[in-house]
């Protein structure tokens, strides 16, 4: 079964956040399974790619809001990735570094409809032109949104309208809308069917691919069951749409993610050499940000908003520190330009206590999931999270909140052959409890280390998640 991935991000080619890891781990496990996946997304002009091999497969243009606009396809020829990547290159939109937001701003790309409007148009151009047609697309997110709509309704695209369609939902907070004037941006559809682009007054893409697509899938149970009651304004078309939705939770690449062969790290290491491998990852974090290796280690790695809880952590470290808890902080991401402040102020006021690293930085996530012993995770809504299970693999013990995937993936050490840090009303006193909680559980050195012997062998790879996914394309066929 040849099923087509469509998404804004794709790792390691250009990662934002969780979407990425998906987009580059589950087509790979859909084709160790025997299906036939490949991605398709936008050829971002960054560094990756500057190094990458690359061939052009196609050359064309597409009508945009009454005019056209020329694109072409490449096909990665190196470095492999367990999959065809496809790469869709748009003078103008998408030969820039950054993702969604201009890296040197900081800010948000002013163009983010015309860039992504124009990739979902120049993609299905490319599949109606190239003679070759996939069993089953899937989208990723509002990015790709308008996909299943355009497939079903534009009469350029009608080639395309018996192609079952499936789209996932990594965070419902983000959803595209646009003005409703934004329709005669599309290639001619059907003025009647205008309803399914419309939700509450406005052209929004996310619900155009909830009306749109055949099903409609979350990254996690727990996460469909949360957007059911709270979807920021959605909710009552994700009820409304129940019978099509199913909450699939991720895995995680257990290739990359092997702290045994793992190339960044300062000392590979498995569950049988945890204790020494640990030591020695610690050791050269706690050096580089000059930390007390002694302390238990609390770190924080995503991208510094709101959803993610990273502005409680601030006055939570401070909480920590004028109470004298015996600890140390890390923070690893960026994101809001007011979070960067205020961690860079909380850095220059508690050294020795707590450093942050306001950057992305593949190589350093490694080493904190690996050299650290206890991951952060307070999050307000959290679709999966992978961060958590990253830090499992590599024997450092979840502290998370109690919401989406956090509560599908992390058990509680208070529970029966519970193993994680678990909090459940979103306030600083509730997670300032359980982090003392995680120091009490740094100073008992045999529980503590035969619980991360523990979670270094649970099985949060992709084949289980990925044989769900080739049951739902499965199902699509009959």
């Amino acid at each position: 079964m040849k099923i087509l991935h469509i998404s804004a991000e794709c790792y390691p080619v250009a990662k934002s956040g969780g979407l990425g890891d998906v987009a580059g781990a589950l087509p790979k496990y859909l084709n160790l399974s025997g299906q036939e996946a490949s991605v398709v997304m936008p050829y971002y002009s960054n560094e990756w790619l500057a190094d990458a091999e690359t061939e052009p497969i196609y050359q064309g243009e597409a009508p945009f809001a009454g005019n056209w606009f020329q694109f072409s396809v490449h096909r990665l020829v190196s470095p492999s990735l367990g999959f065809e990547l496809y790469l869709v290159s748009i003078p103008g939109r998408f030969d820039r570094p950054g993702v969604y937001i201009d890296p040197w701003s900081g800010h948000p790309y002013w163009d983010e409809k015309e860039r992504f409007f124009s990739f979902q148009i120049a993609v299905l151009e490319w599949l109606t032109q190239s003679g070759s047609l996939p069993d089953v697309v899937h989208c990723h997110d509002h990015h790709t949104g308008l996909v299943p709509f355009m497939m079903n309704q534009c009469f350029r695209y009608e080639v395309l309208s018996t192609t079952p369609s499936v789209i996932t939902i990594h965070n419902g907070e983000y959803q595209g809308r646009y003005d409703i004037g934004s329709y005669s941006i599309l290639p001619a559809f059907n003025l009647e069917k205008i309803g399914l682009l419309d939700w509450d007054g406005a052209l929004n893409s996310l619900a155009a691919g909830i009306k749109s697509a055949w099903r409609v899938t979350t990254v996690s149970e727990g996460y469909m069951e949360e957007l059911l009651d709270h979807c920021h304004g959605l909710e009552f078309l994700l009820r409304h749409e129940k019978e099509k939705t199913a909450g699939i939770l991720n895995g995680i690449d257990s290739d990359v993610w092997d702290p045994a062969t793992d190339s960044m790290l300062e000392k590979n290491y498995k569950a049988s050499t945890l204790k020494s491998g640990k030591k020695a990852n610690k050791k050269a974090l706690c050096k580089q940000f000059d930390l007390d290796e002694k302390k238990p280690l609390f770190a924080f790695i995503g991208r510094l908003v709101r959803e993610k809880a990273a502005d409680m952590l601030p006055n939570l470290i401070r909480e920590c520190n004028e109470k004298g808890v015996e600890a140390c902080f890390l923070v690893l991401g960026t994101g809001d330009p007011a979070l960067h402040d205020l961690f860079s102020k909380l850095k220059s006021s508690h050294v020795g206590y707590f450093d942050a690293r306001l950057e992305y930085n593949e190589k350093l996530a490694h080493l904190i999931y690996a050299g650290s012993d206890f991951l952060l995770m307070p999050s307000r809504v959290e679709p999966c999270g992978l961060n958590q299970l990253y830090s499992m693999r590599y024997g450092t013990i979840p502290l998370v909140r109690k919401t989406g995937g956090l509560a599908d993936t992390v058990k509680d050490i208070s529970e029966k052959d519970g193993y994680g840090l678990v909090f459940g009303p979103f306030d600083q006193s509730a997670a300032f409890e359980a982090l003392k909680r995680g120091v009490e559980l740094f100073s008992e050195k045999q529980f503590f280390d035969k619980t991360r012997r523990y979670i270094m062998e649970l099985d949060f790879s992709w084949q289980s998640a990925a044989g769900k996914y080739v049951e739902l394309y499965e199902s699509l066929k009959s």
